[in-house]
């Protein structure tokens, strides 16, 4: 059942909250609006508003999910954010280990941090690995991505705040792209997503447009239900593989996870 109104996933699970902003993508954060609405509301997860807080509480929510999911981690906050210790990162992996009919989705923008994390402890195979490409300096990110052999590497080029340029998608299953939503929200033109739509065909990547957000493709600034998420008149919104043949050897740590 899906329980999130994000497209491209159907459950969240935030064993941690609050985060810091870090990049250009990081202005209008959707998390931390809602992090301090929730706060408003008297909810007590959020006590601290968009402080980061971690909370050993909710670390089981996903052992009582007997059907398979698919599963944003950290919604709302970066699991790698450099105030959450190892050992916590650990605990969560050791959930996700114990629950293998979900696909567990992290997403970064801390992607020096993920593939530190990664190159010392295994990946588990239902992970899947992502980190958000917002703008071209942001792109460097990939690089750290590619090297880590996940089951699904993806990037979420959400808000996407300028053309692209050229991509490189080697090793790169899924690609999701989404304007910016809020009143301050800035304007994703329509020549910036075919670029990416095109060069995901061209290389072999599923592509996911998830939204126009508050500017439409006519570079109207409306509600974003009304600009929908056609493109070109139609939706383009394809999920990766969920498998991949792991590259390493058998007794190499990265696939080793018992």
């Amino acid at each position: 059942m899906k329980t999130t109104k994000i497209e491209w996933t159907d459950k969240t699970w935030n064993p941690v909250t609050g985060c810091s902003k870090m990049s250009a993508g990081c202005v209008n954060c959707y998390a931390e609006v809602m992090a301090r609405r929730l706060q408003a509301m008297g909810q007590d997860k959020y006590k601290n508003g968009f402080g980061l807080t971690l909370h050993e509480d909710v670390l089981g929510e996903p052992l009582q999910w007997k059907k398979p999911h698919t599963i944003f981690v950290c919604s709302m906050s970066d699991l790698f954010h450099h105030d959450v210790p190892d050992e916590f990162i650990g605990k969560v992996m050791s959930i996700i280990v114990m629950t293998p009919q979900h696909h567990y989705q992290l997403l970064t923008k801390r992607a020096e941090r993920l593939a530190e994390y990664f190159t010392n402890h295994p990946i588990p195979e239902n992970v899947w690995l992502g980190v958000t490409i917002e703008n071209q300096s942001s792109k460097i990110r990939m690089e750290h991505l590619r090297k880590l052999n996940a089951s699904v590497r993806f990037l979420s080029c959400e808000p996407l705040l300028e053309d692209l340029g050229e991509l490189d998608l080697e090793n790169i299953d899924w690609v999701i792209v989404g304007g910016e939503s809020g009143t301050s929200a800035r304007q994703m033109k329509e020549e910036w997503v075919l670029s990416v739509k095109e060069q995901t065909e061209i290389q072999g990547s599923a592509f996911f447009f998830k939204q126009w957000g508050m500017w439409g493709s006519d570079g109207i600034k409306r509600n974003k239900h009304e600009n929908g998420k056609l493109l070109r008149g139609k939706t383009y919104q394809k999920m990766p593989l969920q498998k991949r043949e792991l590259t390493f050897p058998k007794n190499d740590q990265q696939t080793d996870i018992r």
